[in-house]
């Protein structure tokens, strides 16, 4: 089962000529210094992060390790020349960079269209701190799934039963599937159902029913999982949520 964190694709960003000219990114790798274990998270936003932190690594001479909440992610990692280890045999991450699908301002996270929300949020309960970035546009007035859908990774084992719990509880999800009309899968064999929110929910509540069925794996609500969260603004200026 899944429970709160204790006291814790949208569109791309305009076009950079580098690394070194997005500053979303930049700030989020700020705090990184030599000796750290990082997090990278999947999805867009969160590539920004580790393409600006490949090329500091190299152009600081930094001494770090990382781990990665999707395989694709692992692999461009990788291919960048970052060190990249099995989370496997880590305790505890220093610091974790990530994007996400939507956030409000009371610092809830909306998670999961690349379908990696189990790992990424295992990846934040690992870490000592978490720095999600986001663009503007994916910021709600309201509260997280006014904007992006609720993705639900559940198991194929039990399906129609664990479907028929999700209606009892309001939510329809749709079966997601890939380009070719394929059952989408997560990196650990997961099914995922995307579940559109009324926008007035009591999202907390909302987490203790998901966590309650035994068939959901996890879903998209991340409620205190961030310590930050950085906004790119549409004229370039980056607003900062702290906790």
């Amino acid at each position: 089962m899944l429970w709160h964190r204790g006291s814790a694709l949208s569109n791309q960003p305009a076009t950079q000529s580098s690394a070194d000219a997005d500053a979303l990114a930049s700030k989020a790798i700020a705090p990184i210094t030599s000796g750290m274990l990082v997090g990278l998270g999947a999805g867009r936003t969160a590539a920004r992060g580790l393409r600006a932190l490949a090329e500091r690594v190299k152009r600081e001479n930094l001494q770090i390790q990382c781990v990665a909440a999707s395989e694709r992610a692992h692999k461009e990692a990788a291919e960048l020349g970052l060190t990249v280890v099995d989370f496997g045999v880590i305790e505890q991450i220093d610091y974790l960079i990530d994007g996400a699908d939507e956030v409000d301002y009371a610092m809830r996270v909306m998670k999961g269209s690349r379908g990696a929300m189990t790992r990424e949020r295992i990846l934040c309960w690992a870490s000592k701190r978490t720095c999600f970035m986001v663009t503007s546009d994916k910021v709600s007035p309201t509260q997280v799934g006014s904007k992006a859908p609720m993705p639900i990774a559940v198991m194929a084992y039990g399906l129609a039963s664990t479907r028929r719990s999700l209606r009892h509880i309001g939510l329809n999800g749709v079966l997601r599937r890939d380009m070719d009309g394929k059952m989408f899968l997560t990196d650990n064999g997961n099914l995922v159902l995307d579940a559109t929110l009324s926008g007035d929910e009591d999202l907390l509540d909302l987490c203790d029913e998901l966590n309650s069925i035994p068939g959901v794996v996890d879903h998209g609500l991340f409620l205190d999982e961030a310590d930050e969260i950085l906004i790119e603004r549409e004229d370039g200026t980056i607003e900062h949520l702290s906790r």
